[in-house]
């Protein structure tokens, strides 16, 4: 798979990768600063959820477009069937 270069291709990386990634650094400096036992070590708790989730959302839509290509190469393979009858890769 390509990366995309420039602007679009940057804002993507920080939304995969390090917003997650940002969101459970804060999670767990309030669980430090909290000390396990306070209403901000509570909050950081749920910080790592809030990352997990961020981090599952684009992991599903991730797979969500690679369905899509695979859809789409199938049905280049059968159109070509119908045209020569026959697989492409035979």
């Amino acid at each position: 798979m390509s990366r995309s270069r420039g602007a679009g291709g940057v804002l993507l990386g920080l939304t995969r990768v390090w917003l997650p990634v940002a969101i459970a650094v804060a999670g767990v400096v309030a669980i430090v600063i909290g000390r396990g036992h306070t209403a901000v070590a509570g909050a950081g708790v749920v910080l790592l959820g809030i990352a997990l989730i961020v981090w599952m959302i684009n992991w599903l839509f991730r797979m969500s477009i690679e369905s899509n290509r695979d859809r789409e190469r199938e049905e280049e393979a059968r159109e070509y069937f119908d045209k020569h009858g026959r697989w492409p890769d035979e």
